[in-house]
């Protein structure tokens, strides 16, 4: 609970002011947090605006509007750049690479509606989370290979091209560089992203031109629940109560059967047994119904989280098929095996 981690980072604290001399390095390490229960602010409804991310060794919970933001320009390795799932935003490669030619005669037969049966997964990136699969291909170190790209972000039309955008993205040093303006507009604006490792991604609003602070630090949270596309067989679909899990981070998680073992008798030598997956749905939509819009009781989950914490996880209410409320899950999870 989050009021005795208080107290034991204090007496740590107080601890080390009267036992260290002043010459002396001390590195405090604060044990993860033994669980918690946690009531997320989604915003309320179908389809919530918020998007909550969740650090279970912390007790902590980092509320964001999901709509903030269009691209999220990964910090790893490779340069990848992802659309924001989590909205109905689309994209498509036009064969031009210099953005000033691009204007609305571009858009002839381009159709970048999404969601309501409309759009195909080319358009979206990947639901699994595989960045090998994004809408926006890898940015190549060849300058003259990157193509320009359409993008109808989730409040533009998709029968008026003027609220479309073009944007170009090449690399900038250890970053990227991005140009981008509405269809019609003459002026191209432009922006310098760096990479930074301790995010999984930085994230930037085509809207207002400039970064957005959104994912905690990649180290810092283990699932996040929104509103986000997802898959309905051979059309992208929009699910509310969306959880992923944070697998660039490498945490992962694994469903357990009640029936098998309960939450409540669930320990350490019950690990093993799991099959733990690194997609970014490991959790998905399976702990909830559509119908009745209730969580199922007969399952819970057991999330390895980045620093190799094991905690297990259930959903207590949702909807109003469990006493709970729309857009303000409840969760509660336990530290079963501590990585320290």
């Amino acid at each position: 609970m989050k009021l005795s981690r208080l107290f034991l980072v204090l007496a740590v604290g107080s601890g080390l002011f009267t036992s260290c001399s002043k010459d002396e390095d001390t590195t405090v390490v604060i044990p993860p947090s033994d669980g918690s229960q946690l009531t997320l602010n989604g915003g309320g409804g179908t389809g919530s605006p918020n998007t909550v991310y969740v650090d279970f060794s912390s007790d902590s919970t980092a509320t964001r509007v999901r709509g903030s933001w269009n691209l999220g320009f990964y910090g790893g390795a490779e340069y990848r750049v992802t659309l924001n799932s989590f909205t109905a935003i689309s994209a498509v490669a036009i064969n031009k690479t210099d953005i000033s030619a691009v204007n609305i005669e571009d858009t002839a037969g381009v159709n970048l509606a999404i969601g309501l049966g409309s759009g195909n997964f080319s358009m979206i990136d990947d639901v699994y989370g595989d960045l090998t699969k994004t809408a926006i291909a890898e940015i190549s170190a060849t300058e003259a290979n990157n193509k320009v790209y359409l993008v109808k972000p989730e409040n533009a039309s998709a029968t008026d091209p003027a609220t479309w955008y073009k944007i170009r993205i090449t690399r900038s040093g250890n970053g990227y560089a991005l140009q981008y303006a509405k269809l019609k507009e003459t002026t191209i604006k432009t922006a310098t992203i760096n990479k930074d490792n301790n995010f999984n991604f930085t994230f930037f609003s085509l809207d207002n031109g400039a970064t957005v602070n959104v994912e905690p630090r990649k180290a810092d949270w283990d699932i996040a629940w929104s509103y986000g596309a997802y898959t309905a067989g051979p059309i992208p679909y929009f699910f509310s109560d969306l959880v992923i899990t944070n697998q660039y981070a490498g945490v992962t998680a694994a469903k357990v059967d009640s029936t098998v073992v309960s939450y409540n008798n669930f320990t350490e030598a019950n690990i093993a047994a799991q099959t733990f997956s690194d997609k970014r749905d490991a959790i998905g939509s399976s702990w909830r119904a559509t119908t009745g819009a209730g969580i199922y009781k007969n399952f819970f989950y057991v999330v390895k989280d980045a620093n190799g914490n094991y905690y297990k996880l259930k959903f207590v209410s949702m909807g109003i098929g469990d006493g709970g409320t729309r857009g303000y899950p409840v969760i509660e999870y336990k530290l079963v095996k501590s990585a320290n």
